[in-house]
Parts: C-alpha cells; structure tokens; sequence
C-alpha cells in the first residue's frame, strides 16, 4: 500500500488530522528513527486531540453565548460587588450539573450576570456538557408560548 493511497483512506474515513499528521510524519526524515509504535501513537493522539477541540467548538457554538469570551479566571473579585471565591471556584467544577441543580444569578443591572452566566456556561462547555444560554425574559416568552400552544411539558 503506497502512502498516498494511506492517506486517502485516512480522509475517506474521516480522520482528516490523522492523514495531515502522516504526511508530516513522512515528510521529516528524523521521524525514520522513531517506532512505529510511537509513530501510531503520535498520529492517533493528533486525531483525539483535534476531535475534542472541535467538539468544544461545536458545543460553545450551539450555547450561543452573548458573551462567548468569558471566563471564570477572569472574573473581577475586587470590584465591590461581594462576590465569594470559593463558590465561583465550587461551582466552575459543574459538580452541581451532576447533583441536578441549577444556578440561579441575581442582580442589579450591570453588575455582570450575563458575564458570570456565560462563564460558567464555557466551564460546563469545557466538561463536556451541552449548554444553551437563555435570558430569562426570552424564557418566559418561550414557556408562555409553549402553554398556548399546548407544546409545554
């Protein structure tokens, strides 16, 4: 079996990062040293990899944050506006997806609910769980609609 047709086989079967890493490997004459076992290894961790990055990407996509940068590690805990570490820390972990709860983020206008929403929405992205970001008028719209027109469980 040629390369070439390697290659084309590796496409045919979606694993498009791993036919992109086997040229790469074919073309750098130190990669002849390395077994082929590490080689393998090599080229399957390349096709995980791009995998889970393009999951994540999917799943921050479908969430469709307001606010698709934030991020816990950015949040301003000397702002003034009290808000607890520990908790933020607690809650970035998803711990509470798993327990069935939910959160609930309160405040005056402005004082960055929508930023703390979408963050912990990213953390959850980050763990692997499907997230969609709703305000709360939009919500009660769409429950109201759903009671009218007899779609509501």
């Amino acid at each position: 079996m040629t390369n070439q047709s390697t290659i084309d086989k590796l496409i045919e079967m979606r694993l498009t990062s791993m036919a992109d890493a086997f040229r790469i490997q074919m073309d750098d004459a130190t990669m002849k040293e390395v077994p082929f076992e590490d080689r393998f290894g090599m080229l399957v961790d390349v096709e995980y990899t791009n995998r889970k990055n393009n999951r994540l990407k999917r799943l921050i996509r479908q969430a469709e944050f307001e606010q698709p940068d934030a991020s816990i590690a950015a949040i301003d805990y000397h702002s003034g506006r009290k808000l607890n570490k520990a908790l933020i820390s607690r809650l970035a972990t998803c711990e509470y997806i798993t327990e069935y709860r939910n959160i609930f983020i309160t405040g005056a206008t402005g004082s960055g609910k929508t930023y703390m929403a979408c963050a912990f929405g990213m953390e959850a992205c980050k763990h692997y769980y499907t997230v969609r970001y709703v305000r709360l008028p939009d919500l009660l719209l769409d429950l109201q609609a759903a009671r009218d027109n007899g779609t509501f469980t």
